[in-house]
């Protein structure tokens, strides 16, 4: 699968600048969903490097295992908040614990479901909105084809890469919706290239 999407990705001319330094990337599943919900919460508007580093401070609070939504609600907010997490954060992955026990976010109760049924279940918890689904879709079910206009690192890539005008974000947004749209079915694929394409570019200018 990871040949299939690379072959036919790299391939094309217009990505080619995407695959110059950059192997092929794996999707997998995560067996913990409401993991990979709190995770997704914790990265929002964050670099990966300042993410991680607080990914690692919530897993230490439980002593370096994943915890069960009952201890992530028995965790104290004061807790949460003291790994860098904000009143806001902290309260949204409590929700996500909550629906977990209240709801069911296993696994395989999520994968029979498609992808607007997932944004309708998952998007009902406080705090959830449509990038952390996507995130989800992508990281967390390894679903293939998910795109995410929303993302400023993907809406910037798009713009560097196709001399595309930022200055209107809306018109931008629909441009590159439309110019993803031939690189469907692996345009999550695309969007891992084109955020390490873009933090490639990033660094340089450093």
């Amino acid at each position: 699968m990871i040949s299939s999407y690379y072959t036919h990705l790299s391939g094309e001319p217009l990505l080619a600048k995407l695959f110059e330094n950059s192997e092929p990337y794996e999707l997998k599943e995560n067996p913990n969903i409401p993991l990979a919900l709190y995770t997704s919460i914790m990265n929002q508007q964050l670099s990966t490097k300042v993410a991680d580093v607080i990914y690692k401070r919530f897993i230490n609070i439980y002593e370096g295992i994943e915890p069960t939504p009952q201890q992530v609600i028995d965790t104290p907010m004061e807790k949460l908040r003291a790994i860098g997490l904000s009143q806001a954060k902290a309260g949204y992955i409590k929700n996500i614990a909550q629906f977990a026990l209240n709801e069911g976010l296993d696994l395989e109760k999520i994968k029979a479901m498609s992808d607007d049924d997932i944004y309708k279940y998952v998007g009902s918890i406080k705090g959830v909105g449509k990038w952390t689904i996507h995130t989800l879709l992508m990281f967390g079910l390894g679903r293939e084809d998910i795109f995410i206009p929303d993302d400023l690192g993907i809406q910037n890539a798009m713009a560097l890469l196709f001399g595309l005008d930022k200055t209107d974000r809306k018109k931008l947004r629909t441009e590159i919706i439309t110019l993803s749209e031939q690189w469907s079915p692996y345009r999550t694929y695309l969007c891992v290239h084109l955020w390490r394409w873009f933090h490639q570019q990033q660094a340089v200018k450093l």
